[in-house]
């Protein structure tokens, strides 16, 4: 789960993180008011999406009076905001976060997250604060600096004073280095963040150490410790499909293709995708519906999947275990006649009563192929997709 900046700088708050001021606005009239009370002479109008990159989109802008803030959400709220981060569509502004103006003196970038091809935790820093980090570790790498930390250990003074001479502080910015990185740590671990990102992190003139941007991403399969969390989801930000799945139990990730996937298991789901892609095809979604698949949770896994106007074929992988093939088979039929689908549908069922399941599917006189093999299911859900 994601949240918006000004989310993001409540919980940094609260860890001891310094943050610059700030007010939410939702009309240019109450960006007005928020740039008088904050009574600095330069104020940031920011677009409150879940993107990075808003000021290339033109959703960041600098104002030097009340009129001129008013002036400037008037052009940020109510636009679609593209970035490199947004859907290609972009995304809506309904929100702007008004910030008093900082003495910046330095950008640098800084991140905590988990590492798992070590499985450790890991704070990521670099001296090109504002650029995406991707591009960095691209075209400089030898300016990222990673800092491991054991789980049973935990974060050391030292290695936080190490990343600061790495980043070239001098000696009274890094005590207040210190405290700064204990607390975006904290908040890590006592929050179950998967992730969090400052960027960019300032080191003002005076030599003090701010979070001028902040974005933090949660666990999602931890939200139910942390209800004070889950509280700050933002339907709006999210893709209508994956919130319905959640609501219905169902694992959905949306993607760009035109073959829809219904899998049971995520292991079995990610390569069901890379089967489709190697079989020259593309896939339009992930979507896990789990062991004890039912006809109900069979029938709601084909609407999500055909609520996508893209998908031109569906294809089925299903490994019978906790239930039986039989059952699913069953429960596609039912599905499928009671829905009406007309795109053309690839099934593959393996596992307890898979020849049970396919004679079930064979005379339900549907359009349904099956196949007994997953490359087998992948090359006849890519041939489909034209027939579709």
């Amino acid at each position: 789960m994601n949240v918006h900046e000004y989310q993001a700088k409540g919980l940094l708050r609260e860890f001891g993180v310094s943050v610059p001021e700030g007010i939410l606005a939702t009309t240019p009239a109450e960006a007005e008011a928020a740039a008088r009370d904050l009574g600095t002479k330069i104020v940031v109008v920011k677009a409150q999406v879940h993107a990075g990159g808003r000021g290339k989109g033109g959703g960041v802008k600098l104002a030097k009076s009340p009129s001129e803030a008013k002036q400037a959400a008037s052009e940020i709220l109510g636009m679609t905001l593209h970035t490199p981060q947004t859907p290609p569509e972009g995304k809506l502004v309904r929100k702007v976060y008004v910030e008093a103006g900082s003495d910046i003196a330095r950008e640098l970038y800084l991140a905590v997250l988990l590492d798992r091809s070590v499985e450790k935790f890991a704070i990521v820093a670099s001296t090109e604060g504002g650029m995406e980090i991707e591009e960095v570790a691209e075209k400089t790498p030898e300016k990222i600096l990673t800092v491991y930390i054991e789980p049973n250990l935990g974060l050391r003074d030292y290695q936080i004073r190490q990343l600061g001479y790495g980043l070239g502080l001098e000696k009274d910015t890094i005590a207040k280095f210190v405290p700064f990185v204990h607390g975006l740590f904290n908040l890590f671990m006592e929050r179950d963040a998967t992730q969090v990102e400052i960027n960019p992190l300032v080191i003002t003139g005076d030599g003090d150490v701010i979070a001028l941007d902040g974005k933090i991403n949660f666990d999602d399969g931890a939200l139910y410790r942390h209800p004070d969390v889950a509280d700050l989801r933002d339907p709006d930000e999210e893709d209508d499909r994956e919130r319905q799945a959640t609501e219905l139990d169902l694992a959905y990730v949306g993607l760009d293709g035109d073959i829809g996937c219904m899998v049971n298991g995520a292991g079995l789901a990610m390569a069901t995708l890379d089967m489709i892609a190697h079989c020259g095809g593309s896939p339009a979604n992930f979507l896990d519906v789990g062991g004890g698949a039912d006809k109900e949770k069979v029938m709601n896994a084909f609407k999500l999947i055909l609520r996508d106007d893209n998908v031109k074929v569906i294809m089925v992988n299903i490994f019978g275990g906790i239930v039986c093939c039989d059952l699913i088979a069953e429960g596609v039929v039912g599905a499928a006649a009671e829905l009406g689908i007309e795109v053309p549908l690839i099934v593959r069922l393996q596992g307890t009563n898979a020849a049970e399941g396919r004679e079930i599917l064979a005379k339900s006189g549907l359009n349904i192929t099956t196949a007994e093999t997953l490359q087998e299911a992948g090359e006849r859900a890519v041939a489909a997709r034209g027939e579709g």
